[in-house]
């Protein structure tokens, strides 16, 4: 199911349509068509990248492209034009395909008339269209054009002027949603931000522009040395110097930072330790790998160690549970969606394997290597990173020992695994060389004490240890 509205019988508009679980906006990564293409319904024509992951968008109408709204790189509310098509082309009366639009300067597209009711989406239906009309502003708020001339002809007449920022505000400023967030986050007051968005809306470019506004010196005559400070809006592409570099938050970097952040100050975080000799484990990883039954799969030692976690949780369900904080109770999962952290260009992201406590061997391990290689792609869906139970991230792949994770939002526990080393190790009374490696289980304490979060790292220490274990116990 796609978003889009139809302004007359000829062109289309296709809205920018929620691809995640109540998203807001989303920036476009890449253009596949240019205006004057032709489309097909169900052709990908651009991708975009929510707070969760990217997404490729397809066309859902035939035509030629006649109007690209927005340029790469920019973040796109939900519900907005991103492409207009002409599903009749050769008609006398049409215009010339349009040019895309300039970075961070998106053309706005004329009022049309909106559907009544749900608008379908890809991922289910947005929020029903509210019968609640804005209330009328008090006066027009300055267009950019007109501020950019009104500053030009104090100069000519004065030779200075007072910075654009300072003129005062008229009418309650509007924004919507997202960006008056933005501005809280920011600190910014709305009042004092120029607007140069349609009707006179508050962008996110405008709301960073007042955070970082950036000096533009205007000489009036050689003689003079009164600069004039123009308030304009910042790029949101990389920037920095010689000593630092700023890379703007967003995207999954953001929903990453947000989730971390809630998570760290919400669950009460408990982790505990414990050294294991995988000598065993790794055995059995090499055996598995001749087997016939597990021919066409990726056999590795993230396999057996997901394995002994979902055995460890059947031996121990309460741990597969989560705290509802409105209703004040523990709710105990019986099913367990594996989560797998999983590093990507775009940043950390955990999709997770559904209903991976009835899989068998062969099967977790098809799934597994399905996910890493969608992951490491970048084309992980919404879908496949929500509803996470429990999660493993293998950090040892780094090289590094161990760590104290935090857990996905959500979720009771977190496994860590670190790197599996040769070191010496008393094994069967004797210093031997033997495969050695450091689990560390964070969990969350509201709904795990210390001795259920002992037991699960127990058993799954256990079970690495003496793989047959996995025979008799799952």
């Amino acid at each position: 199911m796609t978003t889009m509205t139809q302004t007359s019988a000829r062109f289309r508009e296709f809205k920018m349509p929620d691809v995640g679980e109540g998203l807001t906006e989303a920036e476009i990564l890449k253009w596949f068509v240019q205006p004057g293409d032709t489309v097909t319904d169900g052709q990908v024509v651009c991708e975009v990248e929510t707070a969760k992951a990217a997404v490729e968008l397809p066309i859902p109408f035939d035509g030629v492209v006649h109007e690209l709204r927005f340029a790469e790189g920019t973040t796109v509310d939900v519900g907005e034009v991103i492409i207009t098509v002409d599903v009749a082309p050769g008609s006398e009366d049409a215009p010339a395909p349009a040019a895309a639009a300039p970075a961070q300067e998106p053309v706005e597209a004329a009022p049309a008339e909106e559907p009544k009711g749900r608008t379908p989406v890809l991922v289910g239906y947005g929020v029903a269209e509210s019968s609640t009309k804005r209330r009328p502003r008090k006066g027009a708020a300055p267009e950019a054009a007109a501020v950019a001339a009104a500053v030009q002809a104090e100069l000519n007449g004065h030779g200075s002027a007072a910075p654009v920022a300072d003129a005062p505000p008229v009418g309650r400023p509007l924004a919507k949603p997202p960006v008056r967030k933005l501005a809280k986050d920011l600190g910014i007051d709305l009042a004092t931000v120029v607007p140069t968005g349609k009707d006179g809306i508050i962008t996110r470019e405008d709301v960073h522009a007042a955070a970082a506004p950036v000096a533009a010196a205007v000489a009036v005559a050689p003689e003079a040395a009164e600069p004039v400070a123009v308030s304009v809006p910042e790029t949101p592409a990389t920037v920095g110097s010689a000593r630092e570099t700023r890379i703007p938050v967003k995207g999954v970097r953001k929903a990453i930072a947000q989730a971390m952040v809630g998570s760290a100050f919400t669950a009460p975080h408990v982790t505990e330790f414990v050294t294991v000799d995988v000598t065993r484990t790794m055995k059995l990883v090499a055996e598995l790998k001749e087997d016939k039954e597990m021919a066409g799969v990726r056999v590795n030692p993230l396999l057996i160690i997901a394995k002994a976690l979902l055995v460890a949780i059947k031996r121990n369900p309460e741990v597969n549970a989560a705290w509802d904080e409105a209703n004040q109770e523990i709710v105990q999962k019986h099913y367990v969606n594996l989560g797998i952290a999983a590093a990507t260009p775009r940043g950390l992201i955990v999709p997770n394997i559904k209903d991976a406590h009835d899989k068998t061997l062969p099967q977790l391990a098809a799934a597994l290597g399905e996910l890493v290689a969608t992951a490491r792609d970048g084309k992980t869906s919404p879908a496949a990173m929500a509803g996470g139970t429990v999660t493993i991230t293998n950090v040892g792949v780094f090289g590094v020992d161990t760590g104290t994770p935090i857990l996905n939002p959500g979720e009771s526990a977190i496994l860590a695994v670190g790197a599996i080393k040769l070191q010496p190790w008393v094994h069967k009374g004797k210093v031997k060389p033997r495969q050695v490696t450091t689990l560390a289980l964070s969990f969350d304490h509201r709904l795990v004490d210390g001795e259920l979060g002992s037991k699960v790292l127990a058993d799954v220490a256990a079970i690495l240890e003496q793989p047959k274990r996995l025979i008799t116990w799952a």
